[in-house]
């Protein structure tokens, strides 16, 4: 699995988000912004990770920073998941998983002591130029969010 690493060019998506409205890294172009990958709405480790990006968005605002979750659950699961916990940010659907092997966020991984084959929880910021200015891989998901921020305001 390509692991992607700070200064290389952020692979192009053009995914869905929770309302049906297309969100491609072209669009993007010109802003910085976080894109998270994840297993799965509503499950105790993404609810974690979820609400505390969202506990910090305003932070993440401050600093012109946009933050995009991306999980292979639908927009019907999108928008339950975002309206239980009032999340404030944009969930993305990746279905078929491509997006996440183009940024080495699906693959096999250990869990329970056994290799599986699955999401791999990952972030990336990616830059107004469109390279990939921090990267994490096999994140864990209780302070994550501020580990990134922290990485933004350093």
């Amino acid at each position: 699995m390509a692991r992607l690493e700070a200064g290389a060019k952020a692979p192009a998506f053009a995914l869905e988000d929770q309302n049906g409205k297309k969100v491609a890294l072209k669009d993007l172009a010109g802003e910085r912004f976080v894109l998270y990958f994840y297993p799965a709405d509503d499950t105790p480790g993404c609810t974690k990770e979820a609400c505390q990006f969202n506990d910090e968005i305003t932070r993440f605002k401050k600093l012109g920073v946009k933050v995009l979750g991306v999980s292979p659950d639908g927009a019907e699961k999108h928008i339950a998941f975002r309206k239980k916990y009032g999340l404030g940010f944009d969930l993305l659907s990746d279905p078929g998983k491509k997006v996440m092997e183009k940024y080495g966020a699906f693959g096999e991984k250990m869990m329970y002591g056994k290799k599986v084959l699955g999401v791999i929880r990952s972030t990336f910021v990616i830059g107004p130029t469109g390279k990939i200015e921090h990267a994490w891989y096999a994140v864990r998901a209780d302070g994550h969010a501020a580990k990134v921020l922290s990485s933004l305001e350093g």
